[in-house]
């Protein structure tokens, strides 16, 4: 007969086992204030910087270079249509819709994941240039 300690001992065992197969969303990608942010992007080899805001939010201001994937759209398309060996750098407004992006594209399989911390919010306080020239929705 199983003694009652070992039998906690053997629940608490089996529930640190299946925690520790869970990758940290903090090692999915790395959140990088804008400096590096910035830095990193120029290093990279083929970097893709994505702006994860909505088109009415980036026709206002983005960074030069920017793709505009709303975090709203699909995102299932999105990552099938990039290279999974591309250094993908996400941001928003404030870093909180491109750190759930990141981890759904860790999940699609990509590896090389940047986040801007704090968004284009802490970029144009630490007065990193930032592209405001207007924007018209292009239309096929």
């Amino acid at each position: 007969m199983m003694k009652p300690v070992s039998g906690i001992s053997l629940l608490v065992l089996i529930f640190c086992s299946a925690l520790s197969a869970q990758v940290p969303d903090s090692l999915k990608y790395k959140s990088l204030l804008p400096y590096d942010f910035h830095l990193a992007y120029l290093k990279a080899d083929k970097a893709i910087l994505i702006d994860v805001r909505e088109f009415f939010e980036y026709k206002k201001s983005r960074l030069r270079d920017a793709v505009n994937i709303p975090s709203s759209g699909n995102m299932d398309f999105a990552a099938d249509t990039l290279n999974k060996e591309s250094a993908l750098f996400f941001y928003c407004t404030s870093g909180f819709r491109s750190k759930r992006v990141a981890v759904k594209f860790y999940d699609k399989g990509f590896r090389k994941l940047y986040s801007l911390n704090g968004g284009i919010t802490a970029l144009k306080k630490d007065d990193m240039p930032v592209d405001r020239k207007r924007l018209r929705k292009r239309t096929l």
